[in-house]
């Protein structure tokens, strides 16, 4: 099983003048450490889950872009692009890039956007939310046109879509991974998402805090829509989101390395390939000692099921 991190919050002790130097610490940190793959939040404003909207929030692909070129070997996403936040063609055309530039280590992450505060504040629209299912939809199709461009000019395709229309979905350069860039699907809605996920996706990411029985549901689920697609169920990364605070001893309000080892254990028997954990104490500089030593070896022995 793999470990990844996601980083969620950049209010740290150090301020903002200092952002920069321990956002790459932390990358550097988490890629030394073992973790499989980097993540960030790709919002405006910070959400309500984490803090205020006036706290620090960087924006999502120029801080994978900075932290691409700290790092060497780790993978790269946003935890997710909300479908509204960019025209899909250029959505394709910055994942591209970060892959191209990271050496093959970007993934595409994208979700259907829910937070209205952050758009109606700098001003993008924000349609109902059966558009912006639709606009994912299409924005899905795009990627997959756009990553399978030949790179010549007259064989550029159009796209017409309900809401995008592309005059040529030209992708040059293309990604460095074949055939494309994994495409994570954020979100557990049954009908819509999840089929997606099993149609256009390599991976989904659920919530772990929902508990193993509403887990194992969402993944029979898309077990079912893959069967219904011919898409081979083993083909989807499954994920989860974990939110964690680990000290060597399991001090009170924190965990043990034990009891993470446990809980990707758990994951791991329901048939979660990643686990992708935010740690509420990533700005310390010794956050990454005890997963280096005991966690990541650990988890790296357990085979999810249906592997």
């Amino acid at each position: 099983m793999r470990a990844g991190i996601q980083v969620p919050n950049f209010t740290w002790p150090n301020g903002t003048a200092h952002l920069g130097e321990d956002f790459a610490s932390i990358a550097k940190n988490a890629e030394s450490a073992g973790f499989y793959s980097f993540w960030v939040m790709d919002h405006f404003f910070q959400i309500r889950n984490v803090g205020n909207p006036d706290l620090d929030m960087l924006e999502g692909y120029s801080a994978l872009s900075f932290a691409a070129g700290v790092t060497k070997t780790i993978k790269l996403g946003t935890m997710v692009t909300g479908v509204t936040y960019r025209f899909p063609g250029i959505l394709v055309k910055t994942v591209t890039t970060l892959d191209v530039l990271s050496g093959g280590r970007a993934y595409m992450g994208i979700g259907a956007a829910w937070n209205e505060e952050e758009h109606k504040g700098l001003g993008v629209p924000f349609p109902p939310l059966k558009e912006r299912f639709e606009m994912m939809e299409e924005t899905l199709q795009i990627a997959h046109a756009m990553w399978q461009d030949s790179g010549k000019l007259q064989e550029a395709k159009p796209f017409t879509g309900k809401h995008f229309q592309l005059e040529k979905t030209l992708n040059v350069p293309q990604t460095l991974q074949k055939p494309h860039p994994p495409i994570l699907i954020g979100g557990s809605g049954e009908q819509k998402t999840l089929r997606m996920v099993a149609q256009y996706g390599d991976g989904c990411n659920l919530f772990a805090r929902a508990g193993e029985s509403e887990l194992s549901h969402k993944l029979e689920i898309l077990q079912e829509h893959c069967a219904k697609l011919n898409r081979p169920y083993a083909d989807i990364e499954k994920t989860a989101l974990e939110h964690t605070l680990v000290s060597k001893d399991g001090k009170p309000d924190t965990e043990s390395p034990q009891q993470v080892i446990d809980k990707f254990g758990a994951l791991a028997q329901l048939g979660f390939d990643t686990c992708i954990v935010s740690l509420r104490n990533v700005y310390e500089p010794d956050a990454f000692a005890v997963w280096a030593d005991e966690i990541i070896p650990a988890i790296t022995k357990i085979t999810p099921a249906g592997r």
